[in-house]
């Protein structure tokens, strides 16, 4: 993998765990001459994780919106800032440069984001990997909530096993690299049609 996509909050949220993962997961990504594309701000997660990955010389990507390059702080200081017209825009081109996604703890845009791709990923638009850092058991509920609508009838465990998670960010990584998303048609009820 030569660049992944890390969708993660513009906050930094409570636990100290949060930033430390991001920390982590940076060092990682410049040892494995792994680059960073992201949202492209300057403040919480974000910020977090694409200050140490320039700290440590690696790559980084953001991809920021117009309308959101003010809230969000754009981050000036990484090796490129790309300013799009739309969040649209900015998850396509955040999509097509990567060759993974990780979510990485956020609030309703990084859980947006991420089942963006995942839904991509269910439909056949692309196979690459897609993964949740569950640092300090933060993804626990979202994860319940996926296997819930397994049991409900409502998610094929194909597409649940589509979604790759462990807390730590180097086992992670090594499920991601070992891990190709199998060919899943898309779920109809017949009965429907």
């Amino acid at each position: 993998m030569k660049n992944i996509t890390v969708f993660c909050g513009s906050n930094s949220g409570f636990r100290a765990e949060y930033a430390e993962a991001a920390r982590t997961l940076a060092r990682i990504f410049v040892r494995e001459n792994i680059g960073l594309v992201y949202g492209g701000g300057k403040v919480g997660l974000m910020g977090v994780i694409a200050d140490e990955v320039m700290r440590a010389g690696g790559r980084v990507v953001g991809i920021i919106p117009e309308s959101l390059e003010r809230k969000e702080v754009g981050h000036r200081d990484v090796t490129e800032l790309k300013v799009v017209g739309s969040m649209h825009e900015r998850k396509a081109l955040m999509a097509e440069m990567a060759d993974g996604f990780i979510a990485m703890p956020g609030g309703i845009g990084t859980f947006e984001e991420f089942f963006e791709i995942l839904t991509w990923a269910q439909l056949g638009f692309h196979d690459k990997p897609c993964a949740v850092l569950n640092v300090a058991g933060y993804y626990d509920g979202l994860l319940a909530l996926c296997d819930n609508a397994v049991r409900e009838g409502f998610l094929r465990s194909a597409h649940r096993q589509l979604i790759i998670e462990d807390a730590d960010p180097e086992i992670l990584l090594e499920k991601m690299r070992r891990l190709k998303p199998p060919p899943v048609e898309k779920w109809l009820d017949r009965g429907d049609l």
